[in-house]
């Protein structure tokens, strides 16, 4: 697990892959940080998206715009202290030419922010689709620098594996940031070129648990369209209630760490009448993201890529 610590700005969304926007930078602890990209695209590069193989465009310059992603203080963390744990927005590329926009959410824990879903949000990018990084709260560790902080998030990830009651208290916040970063992206769908009935939420580990709380939260109208929960698990398992999205889940059979509870997640969604889309490697472990490793779970992303295919998600409205 990739690590950043000691930042004074909150969580983010890194949004990329719309038109070309102003610069700006975060003024309030939790914000949606935006990196877009000026790039034309080709005939031939449009041509990939309607293709049955995700070819990868040319890299851009890039742009960055932070959007305010709760105004003002974010509810419940008025006492926080500002010294949170981090995770830079890295360049990333791409113009929206689908009109599907993609909240992404590293692991971590709900203790520390992985960075290798700026990666991810290039690929996505680089191929037509919005990608948008969400960095959230995490919990609050004690510590004056980063070997305390470290110190301190290694003895909370150590007792949440002893007490998984403490992974929903952890994340309580991280998943009312990521709905809000669902209703912000939506309020902006027009300004950002995308649709309202595009928004897909990917979610690593962690990031993955804030895609399924979401994707279940009582308020229809701010769930996404799509859910993508990448070796994610929902700590406990919620009820499943009606108009749950269409689901795209992945994780390694020798994933010890989340495995049980992915595999009792997708129970609960097909015994509610759900037929999730799910790919299950036969090793990889678990928080492997962009890694190589010579497995078939290397391929991933190419998996993801060919359901968004299927749901019309890599072509544009009409």
């Amino acid at each position: 697990m990739k690590r950043r610590t000691l930042g004074k700005s909150g969580p983010e969304v890194s949004a990329l892959g719309f038109g070309p926007v102003n610069r700006n930078h975060c003024q309030s602890s939790i914000a949606l940080c935006l990196l877009a990209a000026s790039l034309l695209i080709s005939a031939s590069a449009q041509e990939n998206n309607n293709s049955s193989k995700p070819e990868q465009v040319t890299t851009p310059a890039v742009t960055k715009k932070v959007i305010t992603l709760w105004p003002g203080v974010a509810p419940g963390s008025e006492q926080w202290n500002s010294r949170r744990p981090y995770s830079v927005p890295a360049p990333c590329s791409g113009l929206s030419t689908t009109g599907t926009a993609i909240i992404i959410a590293p692991g971590g824990g709900f203790i520390f922010l992985g960075t290798d879903t700026h990666e991810v949000a290039e690929w996505l990018a680089a191929r037509g689709l919005a990608a948008f990084v969400l960095k959230y709260r995490t919990v609050q560790l004690e510590g004056q620098n980063e070997a305390q902080l470290n110190q301190s998030g290694g003895a909370r990830f150590a007792a949440q594996l002893n007490n998984h009651a403490l992974i929903a208290e952890d994340g309580r916040y991280a998943i009312a940031d990521g709905i809000q970063a669902i209703k912000v992206v939506r309020a902006h769908a027009t300004d950002w070129r995308v649709s309202p009935n595009r928004i897909v939420f990917m979610g690593f580990s962690a990031g993955g648990s804030i895609a399924e709380f979401a994707s279940v939260q009582p308020d229809v109208s701010a769930r996404p369209n799509y859910a993508a929960p990448i070796y994610g698990a929902p700590f406990p398992v919620p009820p499943i209630p009606k108009d749950v999205p269409p689901f795209f889940m992945e994780m390694a059979q020798d994933d010890t760490l989340a495995g049980p509870q992915i595999l009792a997640f997708y129970d609960a969604l097909k015994a509610a009448g759900y037929k999730p889309e799910f790919h299950i490697y036969t090793s990889g472990g678990h928080g492997w993201g962009m890694r190589k490793q010579g497995k078939t779970s290397d391929h991933w992303i190419d998996d993801f890529y060919y359901w968004l295919e299927a749901q019309g998600l890599t072509r544009p409205l009409k």
